[in-house]
């Protein structure tokens, strides 16, 4: 996985999180989710200095939706980490006995609903949260309260938390997407779905209706001087909270791999959905000595059942344009049951996985079901063709706005500014810290723009009125003021803020850079020749730029206009050793790299991302990782803080303290 792809899956993987946790709106499966997700985690082991600080990783789940009071967690709520076979099982339990010999495992069924909080106060139930981002999330005390399984009441006088799955029993599921039928309402794409939706109404009528069931997993905050959680949950049944009647203790890798097929097979007759078994340790010692990585505990972890798998007829397909422009093929089938629900759409992913897997209209194929809405077809049954299929064509026209499409094999993109499908997010990234920093400008009141009509492209910022914002809920004076500044003080932004807030694929800061150095402000006028001349430009930057200015021309001008970016002033850099020079940084050092980046920048270097044979330094820090290995490899020249201060003639710590006649722009001590 290269950074650019890195940096694609982080934002697949927040807009995946996005329609799961906030929108109750899944648009992939667990599977896929999952998948993604631990080449994200096998990247970033390889690269801790490129970790992104808002990549799905370094957080526990995603950010609350403003329908109901946010409310904070006594303790955290955690996410587990997933198991996949009896191999990552072992390896899991044995990372756990090595350090306390004999243990015991607590092993309970993983229910597939929305997760919830309950916090007892001297035996009254005074409020219900939701997951959230495991800190903070919603307040559904009132909602909980209609749930029949929820005692109003426990015979314990302390502080509590009991957390545990909002479900729904099949069978209920079938009942309500009946009734939504008849109603003309969408339908719920499965239990899960209908449980988190039905939790989060604030018509509590609604969700009394939906008959929700909560099932308890474990405690949160608490006094209980019970050693194990074994017991600490049958205390909690005692209480008067569900059952699920299939719990096990175990005591090794082979008894927990015996239960784990023992719960698969009863599977079907649970009321309602599995996706899997938890396993935690049983003594409440150990798991405090174990602790927590950033996202999971160390002392539990889900080991998820196999997906599903379902023979169906692919009958047409369809295009979706999602938020950052990307096209989606989509399969219609046939419809099919899987575990109760009725399958009628799969993912292809991209067109290069069709071609891949040579999928036509028409065929018989296998489609394969993890849980979550929307399936992938996993192989063609090219056997059963009669010849009546149809090869399914690449598109060359956005299916939204009609605008020629970016056409780079796997991904096929549309990079209209204005584009209904993805104007929101393209504002978003414009006013993001990395582009023009327009503060106050966050995602929330983007769409709260977007949504009162106000904005339907990047330029339309620049011509919002107080009266305008005031109209807005939850702005007063102040705010509106604050803001109509921040967006104000964007005129006048340095060049290359300008080229990579268009969000132009492949495009980033140095590609950004470089462009304003070589055409300034007008690099939408440059040819295939001037660009392609560009370091490091290749075929697919400059078709990428050229078919953006194609499809956006009045819109830049439009926005230059506007902005009046400043081109920067070419200033030979003196001689110094790395006038010229391409070179890396990498590892933690006393200032951050973004201070060194601008000082090797100051020096006429070019800063690149990764290393190779043209790298002629690596300038590295503490934990320096992969990049420094490279170049030892490769034989690059490796310099330590120390040594590229002095090479570059900075005032180290001693110099800088009794004052040196060295006065570069930037100063590694400022």
């Amino acid at each position: 996985m290269t950074h650019t792809e890195y940096q694609n899956a982080v934002e697949l993987l927040k807009k995946y999180s996005y329609h799961y946790y906030v929108l109750d709106d899944p648009i992939t499966t667990d599977e896929e989710y999952d998948i993604l997700y631990h080449k994200v985690v096998a990247y970033e082991h390889e690269n801790p200095a490129h970790i992104l600080a808002d990549s799905p990783t370094q957080r526990v789940g995603d950010v609350p939706q403003d329908k109901f009071d946010k409310a904070r967690h006594l303790s955290r709520m955690w996410s587990l980490e997933d198991l996949f076979s009896r191999e990552e099982l072992e390896t899991w339990v044995n990372r756990i006995t090595k350090g306390y010999g004999d243990v015991r495992f607590y092993c309970e069924p993983k229910f597939d609903g929305a997760s919830l909080n309950l916090i007892y106060d001297n035996g009254v139930l005074v409020q219900a949260i939701t997951r959230g981002d495991g800190v903070e999330g919603e307040d559904v005390t009132q909602n909980a309260k209609t749930i029949q399984s929820i005692p109003l009441s426990i015979g314990y006088a302390g502080r509590i938390e009991i957390r545990g799955e909002v479900v729904i029993f099949k069978e209920d599921f079938e009942k309500i997407n009946e009734e939504r039928l008849r109603n003309g309402e969408s339908l719920f794409a499965n239990p899960r779905n209908a449980a988190a939706g039905s939790l989060r109404q604030l018509d509590t009528r609604i969700t009394a209706s939906r008959r929700l069931v909560f099932m308890p997993y474990g405690i949160g905050a608490n006094t209980l001087e019970l050693k194990n959680l074994s017991e600490r949950m049958e205390w909690v049944y005692a209480l008067g909270f569900r059952n699920p009647h299939m719990t096990r203790a175990c005591v090794s890798a082979e008894e927990i791999e015996t239960f784990y097929h023992e719960m698969r097979v009863e599977r079907d007759n649970f009321a309602m959905l599995l996706d899997g078994m938890v396993i935690k340790v049983d003594a409440i010692a150990v798991q405090d000595e174990l602790g927590y990585t950033v996202k999971n505990p160390r002392w539990a972890a889900a080991y998820k059942f196999p997906a599903i798998e379902k023979l169906t007829t692919l009958k047409e397909v369809i295009m979706q344009v999602g938020r950052s422009g990307v096209v989606t093929p989509v399969a219609i089938v046939e419809p099919v049951d899987i575990e109760g629900v009725t399958v009628e759409r799969s993912t292809l992913h991209n067109f290069d996985e069709i071609e891949r897997k040579d999928i036509r209209i028409g065929d018989r194929v296998i489609i394969l079901r993890s849980g979550d809405v929307i399936p992938k077809i996993v192989k063609v049954i090219a056997a059963e063709r009669d010849g009546s299929e149809q090869v399914i064509s690449r598109p060359t026209r956005c299916p939204v706005c009609g605008s020629e499409l970016l056409d780079e094999g796997a991904l096929i993109k549309c990079q209209n500014l204005s584009c209904e499908a993805r104007v929101v997010n393209s504002i978003i990234y414009f006013a993001s810290k990395q582009c023009l920093n327009i503060d106050g400008l966050g995602d929330k009141i983007v769409e709260a723009l977007h949504g009162a009509g106000m904005v339907h492209e990047v330029s339309d910022l620049f011509g919002l009125t107080m009266d305008q914002l005031l109209s807005l809920e939850g702005f007063k004076e102040k705010k509106s003021r604050n803001l109509l500044d921040a967006i104000h003080a964007a005129k006048g932004c340095d060049c290359w803020r300008f080229i990579n807030a268009l969000g132009i694929e492949h495009i980033g800061e140095v590609a950004s850079k470089t462009l304003c150095g070589a055409f300034g402000t007008a690099f939408d006028t440059a040819t295939r020749e001037e660009i392609l001349a560009l370091e490091g430009f290749g075929v697919e930057m400059v078709e990428s730029i050229l078919e953006f200015g194609r499809v956006n021309g009045e819109k830049i001008e439009r926005l230059r206009s506007i902005l009046n970016p400043v081109a920067p002033v070419k200033v030979e850099a003196h001689d110094n050793p790395f006038k010229g020079k391409s070179v890396v940084i990498t590892g933690t050092m006393s200032v951050s790299r973004d201070h060194i980046k601008a000082i090797l920048e100051e020096l006429g270097a070019k800063v690149a991302s990764s290393v190779s044979k043209k790298t002629d330094y690596v300038v590295y820090g503490e934990d320096a990782g992969s990049k420094y290995d490279k170049a030892v490899e490769l034989g690059v020249k490796l310099l330590t803080e120390s040594e590229f201060r002095a090479l570059s003639s900075l005032p180290n710590e001693a110099a800088a303290s009794q004052g040196s006649s060295v006065e570069p722009k930037y100063s590694l001590f400022d």
